[in-house]
């Protein structure tokens, strides 16, 4: 299996691969939410051609040649009866308007979610994990219902402005990274991160907040070790060839 490391754009088979890999992870974890949700790798340079999973397939039997690859430029109304029009409304706007993301990973894992609900469902750094998210997620806070729009999709894409992270209030998580392997691992750790900031709120003691600037230069060491990021989805590989390696069919 090849090695990603520093390359933005991978070969479409590629891409296949690293994205079968996410979703039959994230099914283990049990962060999948029955036969919905969705993830998407962008295939181009202007965000105009990615894959998707196709709908009501469930994550841990999806393959690397059960993506769907979508054209916004030349939609295929066949090819789009195949896919959630959330999913087609939400990942579609995001990588024509923020092309840089090339990989969109939309789960709605408890913790998470959990967080999501709260007034205040700041991510707040009490721990390593939560602090790599300090001043680094865009937050909504006006759920709109089923995401089955382009407006609502522009809507949500807006919301992330110079952030790659949003918080759906009262409904999940977006995750966006120019790498399918660091959208990985960020999705990963946000889910932790909010596990640890739930069991800390449910002790109803006051919270221990890291200070800002200890909090900022964390998160900065977070952005400057994407190789560990890339490499926890390599890893991953390799146990899914051993244990489920149909994944890359």
């Amino acid at each position: 299996m090849n090695d990603f490391k520093n390359n933005n754009l991978k070969s479409e088979e590629q891409a296949r691969i690293d994205l079968a890999a996410c979703f039959r992870w994230f099914a283990r974890l049990n962060m999948h939410e029955a036969v919905a949700n969705h993830f998407s790798a962008s295939l181009s340079e202007d965000g105009s051609q990615f894959l998707i999973n196709p709908k009501w397939q469930h994550f841990s039997t999806i393959k690397a040649s059960d993506l769907i690859l979508l054209d916004t430029n030349n939609p295929d109304n066949e090819l789009l009866a195949k896919i959630d029009p959330t999913a087609w409304a939400i990942h579609s706007q995001i990588h024509l308007l923020r092309p840089d993301i090339k990989c969109v990973l939309h789960l709605h894992p408890i913790y998470t979610t959990t967080i999501s609900t709260l007034k205040d469902p700041t991510i707040k750094p009490i721990d390593q994990n939560t602090a790599r998210y300090f001043n680094r997620v865009s937050y909504d806070d006006c759920y709109q219902g089923m995401a089955d729009s382009n407006a609502e999709g522009k809507r949500l894409a807006s919301l992330l402005g110079e952030h790659s992270r949003l918080m759906m209030g009262n409904h999940g998580v977006l995750i966006g990274s120019h790498s399918i392997g660091v959208a990985f691992d960020d999705m990963y750790t946000i889910e932790r991160a909010c596990q640890v900031l739930t069991t800390a709120y449910a002790t109803n003691q006051p919270l221990r907040l890291i200070l800002d600037d200890v909090a900022e230069k964390t998160a900065q060491d977070w952005e400057s070790i994407e190789d560990f990021s890339e490499a926890h989805l390599e890893e991953i590989k390799r146990l899914l060839l051993i244990q489920e390696p149909d994944f890359i069919e």
